[in-house]
């Protein structure tokens, strides 16, 4: 499918027109959930790098999720942002369907640099320097910041209203009572949950922004942990939404409470998301954002 006459001259434009006739993939679980184009502030992380240690950038592709927290900080997840080989880059895609614009881009015969920038935004990570940390605090909790030119062009691809982060405390003050009553929202470019196959289970899908209703189940100091029940109209997360925002809403205001981060394996139960009004995610939020 490959068209190397258009290795030269394909722009990002190109791409979207190939993209017009793409067929969006699953995200999140297939349960409860549904597209999210107006979550135009949740966004996919992409990585260029090295898969084979020749010294060659040869791999691009999603990753993790993550959501633009002002007009030049993408927050995402610690682990999504470590353990790369050495020369990694870091994109950043708000489109809808960042598969598809994979898929248009690589048929299209770009190379893997060509592909990154016409699917996303190349921005620097800073992960924070307390990760891995321990169960009580994973300090997992990562931003990849744009200069000034590339949140220019941020902005010239995909209009985005930043996120709203909480005040400290906020989560504590409310109380388990008010945090069950209240609507939880988890988005993001994530796989399907495990399907049974003759090989195993599998996690199909991903690469599309969708969104699920989850239900609140407990709160610790630096946890939160929702519900992905199925039979109480819920959904949840899977592999690739690590990063990706878990909205709560307050006195009629969405508020970005909390990040994935992990869950149970098949991807059938349990989120479990870092605290964003925690003293230690805003000691390190703090300086790259204007915290309320």
């Amino acid at each position: 499918m490959r068209r190397s006459a258009l290795l030269a001259s394909l722009t990002t434009a190109a791409v979207a027109a190939v993209l017009a006739g793409a067929a969006p993939a699953s995200a999140i679980n297939t349960y409860n959930a549904q597209p999210a184009p107006e979550r135009t502030e949740v966004g996919a992380m992409l990585a260029l790098w090295d898969r084979d240690g020749d010294g060659v950038s040869e791999t691009i592709d999603w990753y993790c999720s993550g959501t633009m927290v002002d007009r030049d900080t993408f927050l995402t997840a610690a682990h999504c942002t470590t353990d790369w080989s050495p020369g990694v880059r870091f994109y950043v895609s708000l489109a809808q369907d960042v598969q598809g614009a994979l898929d248009a881009a690589k048929a299209a015969g770009l190379t893997p640099a060509q592909t990154a920038a016409a699917v996303g935004v190349e921005g620097t990570e800073h992960t924070s320097p307390d990760y891995p940390g321990n169960s009580a605090d994973a300090h997992d909790i990562a931003v990849i910041e744009f200069s000034d030119g590339q949140a220019a062009e941020l902005a010239k691809r995909w209009s985005f209203i930043p996120a709203t982060l909480p005040a400290a405390g906020r989560l504590d003050a409310l109380g388990s009572r008010a945090l069950d009553a209240a609507t939880w929202v988890v988005a993001g470019y994530g796989t399907e949950e495990a399907a049974r196959g003759p090989g195993g289970q599998t996690h199909p899908g991903g690469g599309v922004r969708n969104k699920a209703e989850v239900g609140f189940d407990a709160l610790n100091k630096t946890w939160v942990r929702l519900a992905m029940n199925e039979s109480r109209g819920y959904g949840g997360a899977c592999y690739g939404d690590s990063g990706g925002p878990n909205f709560v809403t307050l006195d009629g205001r969405r508020v970005l409470a909390a990040t994935t981060i992990t869950g149970d394996g098949p991807c059938y139960a349990t989120n479990v998301a870092y605290r964003l009004d925690a003293p230690t995610a805003r000691d390190f939020l703090d300086e790259f954002v204007d915290l309320p």
